[in-house]
């Protein structure tokens, strides 16, 4: 054990590879709870592209949990997007849903950008 505090501000963990077992081994570390979710998006996808003789189903679920995983492996990152989507869905008042909406947009614009440098490596 070391002696060192803990960094809460950066990742918890490092970005996984866009790869079924290392999303799905990060959601089950960072949210347990959405791992069904996960599953249940898989299979859906895996139809459709079978369906549709197209691997964008399956590209898509990939970015989704990739960016998902991105935004929840930064403590301050998640802390942000749930409060954000907290006052999305709780306030009646128009200008903060509005900078509830634009907050969530920057997050998730910025989680987006880590999945595409792994994607283009």
């Amino acid at each position: 054990m070391s002696s060192q505090p803990v960094n809460h501000d950066g990742p918890i963990m490092p970005m996984p590879a866009l790869t079924l077992p290392a999303l799905r081994a990060a959601v089950a570390s960072l949210a347990p709870g959405k791992l069904s979710e996960l599953i249940a998006e898989m299979q859906q996808a895996f139809d459709r592209a079978g369906q549709d003789g197209s691997t964008a189903p399956i590209r898509l679920f990939y970015r989704r949990w990739a960016t998902f995983v991105a935004i929840e492996r930064i403590p301050e990152r998640a802390a942000r997007m749930h409060a954000a989507e907290q006052v999305l869905h709780a306030s009646d008042s128009a200008e903060e849903r509005q900078a509830a909406i634009h907050e969530i947009g920057a997050i998730v614009h910025v989680a987006e950008r880590e999945v595409e440098a792994l994607e283009t490596g």
